[in-house]
């Protein structure tokens, strides 16, 4: 019996470590709590979000539409599902009996898949042609936010989605936006006369599906009281009572979003009869001083890391920005994929106090500020004086906290009334609490030119969005027209890992590579000029230009024997740049894949060599 004793004593041990176990994982799953040691808090709701569920002010229903069972989600997604459902769970949490969570199981031909549908809930499918439901409604009265299908792609914003769409159903009327501009963006009627006119830009159109839009003349002398964003587009020509209303609006409480630029591609002006157009700027030079901001309104950004185009076509000053160009943690560049910035302006940022400036987009360190006047050069006329500045411009900034009057000696003198006929009101000089705006660089990437396809498809117009300017511009809108707790709002931490060291790799490559061209084309306009300068000291009377003298041949040779020389420098150095790029990301996967089994092989090989040294010293 004894010599089982050891064994009996094991089993019961591990037998009460089970039952422990058990009954610990029992008391812990019924205890509403849980630690969050993940990087970047990727299961902590925000105290934006927790505010915003604490107050609302009557109950809100969430439908989660979720497949189980054998038509269910996909065996990759039921932990993103799992997880949608924990997220809805802490919101009822916080907000108690203010918010209805109903979950739904839409099988094939069910009375759920057809609650699923009226929800306009979509039906997602998996590769081998099979269906199933993730998405969810949020409703209150006759008011509904859908999300069709929601997808882990966006599980970054998964927690701003949700409670964007509670607040949107808890306004009970529309929010009113304005729209201020010198660009048709709302359209032109048709002219009696002329018969022309134009039709509203696609933003405008989608815009008015949510908002009530109200036309603000770059005139205006105040802005309605009923609007809450003002979206400013290329305010060309604004006179400085338009920047005071401007100045007051923010300092009320509105929400400013203005897009600004130097070089206004769509908005080109005749300056005589008879010439081409030329394309206009706008800033806002009372309000950027005010802020800490400048933009030259005659120098747009150059960038070869961006530039769109190829070959004799590649014009560095239109930008194609990819996600390394945009702030990741922002709510509304952290899932924009690709923007088109033609022809825009940079900002430089002074700190002003009690302001923060975030920087939205930006531009690489290869790039420079150049002339309006070559704004539209492309190929080696662009690339041929192209000096990197080595720093990121902000090109677009989001601007936090309490502003002051950028008109602290009083508003400018435009007579007691404005031309709305109302009374001038005493003058703000500081917010009440901290505001947001937000500022852009370029007015033409919102320009249907710019930001959209349109085709004709059986007669019909059908509009395809060639990147994601519109919806940069919308959810902007969308943010700030949704209340002040969405704006401190985040993104979770994204998977989105670009290599960011390769790419500075390729960039310095670049630069030493467009040195050596700017070397060698400035040696071939020497050698030139020493040709030119031989031939004239030959004299009229000399043999034929074509037949060259021992000196015009050397130095002929000379510059042939440079041009090899180069050449191969060249080439080594993109041979040079592979094989670091390629051995980075090697290494890269090494630490990534096997440092921890390493790590963890020594720690064990470690500690068995101190039992070892242990048992031989007993």
């Amino acid at each position: 019996m004894k010599k089982y004793e050891p064994l009996i004593y094991s089993a019961v041990g591990l037998a009460a470590l089970f039952l422990v176990l058990v009954a610990l994982n029992f008391l812990a799953a019924s205890v509403p709590a849980r630690i969050d040691l993940t990087q970047g808090k990727l299961y902590t709701l925000s105290p934006a979000t927790r505010k915003i569920l604490e107050q609302l002010p009557s109950p809100v229903r969430i439908r989660l539409y979720i497949s189980r069972g054998d038509n269910g989600v996909p065996i990759q997604l039921r932990g993103f599902a799992q997880r949608v459902q924990d997220m809805v769970s802490e919101f009822k949490a916080i907000a108690g009996r203010n918010l209805i969570v109903e979950t739904y199981n839409p099988q094939p031909d069910s009375e759920a898949e057809d609650a699923a549908q009226l929800d306009g809930v979509e039906p997602q499918q998996t590769l081998s042609g099979e269906q199933f439901y993730l998405g969810a409604a949020v409703s209150q009265l006759d008011r509904k936010q859908v999300l069709p299908a929601l997808s882990p792609q966006r599980e970054n914003l998964l927690e701003y989605d949700l409670i964007k769409a509670v607040v949107r159903v808890s306004q009970a009327v529309k929010p009113t936006i304005g729209v201020m501009s010198a660009m048709p963006v709302l359209g032109v009627k048709a002219s009696p006369f002329t018969g022309q006119g134009s039709e509203p830009w696609v933003l405008a159109s989608e815009l008015k599906r949510d908002y009530n839009v109200k036309d603000v003349p770059v005139s205006a002398t105040s802005i309605d009281p009923d609007i809450g964003v003002l979206l400013v587009i290329h305010p060309r020509d604004i006179t400085p009572q338009t920047e005071y209303a401007l100045d007051q609006f923010v300092l009320r409480g509105g929400k400013l979003i203005a897009f600004v630029d130097p070089y206004a591609y769509f908005d080109q002006q005749q300056v005589m009869p008879g010439m081409p157009g030329q394309p206009t700027s706008s800033s806002l030079p009372a309000l950027f001083k005010a802020w800490g901001l400048d933009m030259s309104t005659d120098k747009v950004v150059a960038d070869l890391d961006y530039a769109a185009g190829q070959g004799p076509r590649r014009t560095p000053t239109v930008l194609g920005l990819d996600r390394t160009a945009f702030d990741p943690h922002d709510v509304v560049t952290s899932q924009i994929d690709s923007l088109l910035y033609p022809f825009g302006g940079a900002f430089t940022v002074k700190p002003v106090a009690g302001l923060k400036a975030t920087v939205l987009v930006h531009s690489s360190r290869n790039s420079m500020l150049v002339s309006d006047s070559v704004a539209t050069a492309a190929g080696d006329a662009a690339t041929k004086d192209f000096k990197p500045s080595g720093k990121e411009w902000p090109l677009a900034l989001r601007l936090t906290g309490r502003f002051r009057t950028a008109f602290p000696s009083g508003p400018p003198p435009a007579g007691g009334k404005d031309k709305t006929g109302a009374p001038a009101v005493a003058q703000l000089k500081e917010s009440a609490k901290e505001n947001s705006v937000v500022v852009v660089g370029d007015a033409d990437m919102l320009a249907d030119g710019a930001a959209v396809d349109v085709q004709e498809v059986f007669g019909r117009k059908i509009i395809v969005p060639s990147n994601g300017n519109l919806a940069f511009a919308e959810d902007l809108v969308d943010q700030f027209a949704s209340g002040d707790a969405l704006i401190a709002l985040r993104s979770r931490a994204s998977s989105f890992r670009p290599l960011t060291v390769v790419r500075r790799m390729e960039a310095d490559a670049q630069k030493q590579y467009l040195g050596k061209i700017q070397a060698l084309q400035a040696d071939l306009e020497q050698t030139s000029a020493k040709l030119a300068q031989l031939q004239r000291a030959r004299g009229p009377g000399a043999r034929s230009a074509q037949i060259l003298t021992p000196q015009e041949q050397a130095e002929l040779d000379r510059f042939r024997t440079q041009v090899a020389e180069t050449k191969l420098e060249l080439k080594e150095l993109r041979k040079r740049l592979r094989r670091d790029a390629e051995s980075l990301v090697f290494w890269t996967k090494v630490v990534n894949i096997a440092l921890m089994p390493i790590l963890v092989s020594i720690f064990g090989v470690g500690v068995a060599l101190v039992r070892r040294r242990k048992q031989s010293a007993e």
